[in-house]
């Protein structure tokens, strides 16, 4: 018996209708009602041939050709139940044997195992009109047509010769031609509902490639914002603090070998509170928080503090640099992220005048203005041709050039500008100007 789950019959290639989308594909109105059509289909074609075999088995007078007839008939529901389970299994895993490539041959043993079963009783008449909906399904248009003309002819021939009338009645090629008319009507609008299910499955493969794409997409950004993030922290801060624990431990070893103890005492505490601030800086941009240094200071304070420390740690590697803080204006509260790219900005800046610069003095400016808050760092050193800088630094195989380029990211990324005013021989100027946001602004 045929199977009653939703499936279509094998399509060929190259044949009009394509094959039947996978089960599990389908959604929708359009699909419910293909796959109840299916169903009746596949249960009417049972229906039909079971009829009639009983008729022929229960009929007074016994056939000659029964027992041929009986085999066809079970020859002609194998081939159709075989056709169906095939198809139905491949169209729901999509793996295995496929049995479209054989949808041209399968109809035609089925038409034909039917053609033969018709001319030896007319009870298989009405077998017509399910094959109507396969021819209509797996054949072009106008072939599908011309073979239910056909079949349609064969069906009259049969019930006239069974009725014995020297003329065929009314009846007996009207029915068959209505009943083949319905047929091609109700086969046509299965195919557009097929046609639409097929469209909307294809549509909705295309969605989840699309949010599958997506997705990848975002965990990718995702990824590279987060390693550009602690690359930018870490050039900011750890590289920062761990090159200046190599200068001063190396300035301790030197106080130790020349017997100055107490200036090797002062270099190493200054290594200790260095190594303190790195660990805490770690910890902090690992778990993606502010600057340690802000979350229990102001920003004034802190770039204050700063200060200090950068005099402190000069002069405890034997130099001197005059570091001085100013603040212009009476200072607002920050948004975080703003008060986090000034302090690291002025922390790469006063790393880079106490590794490059020869500065004797160092003056970092805050200043207020209204709508949007300043900040210039200035040193008076040996300064450098600001042409010889590229706009975008790429860093290097060692890791470092991240200075610049990751100081002007925090900027853009708050839709700031940043200005690099030097010469050689004239000092160096970092002025950075950011927008603050408005009233419920987040």
């Amino acid at each position: 018996m045929p199977a009653t789950e939703p499936a279509s019959p094998p399509a060929a290639p190259g044949s009009a209708a394509p094959a039947a989308p996978p089960a599990g594909h389908e959604g929708g109105s359009s699909a419910a009602i293909l796959r109840v059509l299916r169903i009746t289909l596949h249960v009417g074609f049972a229906v039909l041939l079971a009829v009639a075999a009983a008729r022929l088995l229960l009929a007074g007078d016994p056939h000659p050709l029964r027992p041929a007839l009986m085999g066809g008939a079970a020859l002609l529901a194998a081939a159709y139940l075989a056709g169906t389970i095939l198809e139905k299994r491949f169209s729901a895993s999509g793996q295995g044997f496929d049995p479209r490539r054989y949808g041209l041959p399968w109809l035609a043993t089925v038409t034909v195992l039917w053609a033969v079963l018709l001319a030896g009783s007319a009870d298989f008449s009405w077998l017509a009109f399910p094959l109507f909906f396969l021819h209509l399904h797996l054949l072009p248009r106008r072939a599908a047509l011309v073979g239910i003309a056909v079949m349609t002819a064969a069906v009259i021939g049969a019930q006239w010769a069974a009725g014995g009338l020297p003329v065929p009645h009314a009846a007996v090629v009207l029915g068959p031609a209505l009943g083949a008319a319905f047929s091609v009507v109700t086969g046509l609008a299965y195919r557009a509902l097929y046609l639409e299910a097929e469209s909307q499955r294809r549509a909705a493969d295309e969605l989840r490639r699309t949010r599958a794409e997506l997705s990848a997409a975002q965990h990718n950004t995702g990824v590279l914002a987060e390693r550009t993030r602690l690359a930018r922290e870490i050039h900011d801060t750890l590289a920062q603090g761990l090159s200046s624990i190599v200068l001063m431990a190396r300035a301790a070893e030197k106080s130790l070998q020349d017997g100055d103890t107490t200036t090797a005492r002062d270099r190493l505490r200054v290594v200790q509170d260095t190594a303190a601030g790195n660990l805490a800086e770690a910890r902090s941009f690992v778990r993606g928080l502010s600057a340690p240094q802000l979350q229990d200071a102001s920003l004034v304070d802190s770039l204050r503090r700063l200060c200090a420390a950068t005099e402190a740690a000069v002069a405890a590697r034997g130099k001197v640099l005059r570091c001085r803080f100013e603040l212009d204006g009476v200072p607002v509260e920050l948004p975080p992220p703003h008060a986090v790219a000034l302090l690291r900005a002025v922390q790469a800046s006063l790393a880079n005048v106490t590794a490059h610069a020869q500065a004797s003095a160092a003056v970092v400016t805050l200043a207020f203005l209204g709508n949007e808050v300043t900040l210039d760092v200035y040193d008076d050193g040996i300064g450098f041709d600001p042409a010889a800088q590229v706009a975008e630094v790429r860093p290097a195989a060692d890791g470092r050039g991240f200075g610049l380029g990751s100081l002007a990211a925090r900027v853009a990324a708050l839709h700031g500008t940043l200005e690099l005013q030097s010469a050689p021989g004239e000092g160096t100027v970092v002025a950075i100007r950011l927008p603050l946001p408005g009233p419920g602004t987040p």
